[in-house]
């Protein structure tokens, strides 16, 4: 039987998307700031940005890159945690025409040079408690543009405190020596003198390297292009369309942005809806994490197993006020049932469970974000998806009775 899924597929959820209604990623998002203008799009330590802030910020982010001779086709790598600097160094790269190279702040200096040079990454934004490894490696790149940030840059007076903190208190900066380079905020300064020169790009167009698969040796590159990225973005923003509503979605990300999961649900699914997104800089930090969920009440949650785990084993959090949750949202890794079944218990929400890879942008499977989701499997294909699971000699496998998709199907065909 042909896509047997959509027998019992969720009420509400479209069985297809329409991937080019937007052209390009931009389109997308240059609707989000017109249309959304005045409404909060980040959140970050107490200081908002609105979706029209975030758009002069990144023309102006823009701009500069282009003003530093930086052309559409170049690589800028993104290598920071969650905080505001990310999503407006994102949009600026995306309006400038550069192809976004995310890495994982965590990196060792061997990984950064794989990642840097296979990817032939130009400039990039980084966050200065990563710089002494920078430091070590960039002789051996094409970097030539580097942009340092610091996590309280962008908070005012704030900022001076929580620099304050993590360089003499707490010491997350190691000693580091690198030259010619500007602070984030210059760069905005810099770059309002300038406008944005125009380029053209497609659907086919590659936009993101994201990088995957260091588990199969050394970590490659997929070529996202905007037509997968805007797919899956819609793919998303249609599975969750029955418990969120446009211009109130509160989101809470734990999840690192430049983590495929989080960059496509959190900082483009929910946005173009007009969403919010809380974001957390360090998600081990509970109590830091559990004191925003109190402060803005999110009505959507993204995480892992282990951050669901550890957040229903800390002592405040049961306390806290889920009223507003309706949907909770776990994947990169496997969602043991014991944890489900306690969210539940002390949420009164659901744990959704779901499976992607980078490859494809990531989202592939979702269970329903209703009563009719089951522990254990991670769901059926989103809208436009065909998925079928074949044995070790490749032949296709009948449906289950209930023709849902078991956890990490071995064979997985697209």
């Amino acid at each position: 039987m042909e896509k047997p899924w959509l027998q019992i597929y969720p009420a509400g959820v479209p069985v297809n998307i329409e991937p080019n209604q937007y052209p390009r990623l931009l389109d997308m998002l240059e609707e989000c700031f017109t249309k959304y203008r005045d409404l909060p799009a980040f959140v970050f330590m107490g200081k908002t940005l609105t979706f029209g802030q975030v758009d002069e910020l990144s023309k102006a982010f823009g701009a500069y890159l282009h003003s530093r001779g930086l052309e559409p086709g170049d690589r800028i790598a993104l290598m920071m945690p969650n905080m505001l600097q990310y999503p407006i160094a994102l949009f600026g790269a995306l309006r400038a025409g550069l192809i976004l190279v995310n890495t994982n702040p965590l990196y060792t200096p061997r990984e950064m040079k794989h990642q840097f040079t296979d990817s032939g990454a130009k400039a990039i934004v980084i966050a200065e408690n990563f710089a002494a490894n920078l430091q070590q490696v960039i002789g051996e790149t094409q970097i030539k543009t580097v942009i340092l940030t610091s996590i309280g840059e962008m908070l005012g007076l704030k900022g001076a405190v929580v620099n304050f903190v993590v360089r003499r208190i707490k010491k997350m900066v190691p000693k580091f020596s690198l030259s010619n380079t500007v602070c984030f905020k210059d760069a905005l300064k810099q770059g309002r003198k300038f406008t944005l020169k125009p380029f053209q790009t497609g659907p086919d167009d590659t936009i993101a390297l994201q990088y995957t698969g260091g588990t199969t040796g050394v970590s490659k590159g997929a070529m996202l292009t905007n037509r997968n990225i805007v797919a899956n973005m819609l793919q998303i923003k249609a599975w969750l369309s029955p418990v969120l509503q446009e211009r109130e979605v509160i989101a809470l990300c734990p999840l690192p942005l430049y983590h495929i999961f989080a960059f496509t649900v959190n900082c483009l699914a929910f946005m173009s809806c007009g969403g919010c997104n809380i974001l957390i800089v360090n998600a081990r930090d509970l109590p830091a994490l559990i004191k925003e969920w109190r402060t803005h009440k999110p009505n959507i949650v993204t995480g892992v197993n282990t951050l669901f785990n550890g957040l229903l084993n800390h002592p405040d959090f049961s306390s806290l006020d889920f009223s507003s949750l309706k949907a909770s949202v776990g994947g990169g890794m496997a969602v043991q049932r014991a944890v489900a079944e306690r969210w539940q218990q002390v949420t009164g929400c659901s744990l959704t469970e779901g499976y992607g890879m980078t490859e494809s942008s990531p989202v592939l499977t979702v269970n329903p974000v209703d009563d009719t989701m089951r522990l254990g499997t991670i769901g059926m294909p989103v809208p436009s998806t065909d998925l079928r699971i074949v044995d070790e000699q490749d032949n296709p496998l009948r449906p289950a009775p209930i023709m849902w998709v078991r956890y990490r199907p071995k064979g997985l065909k697209l």
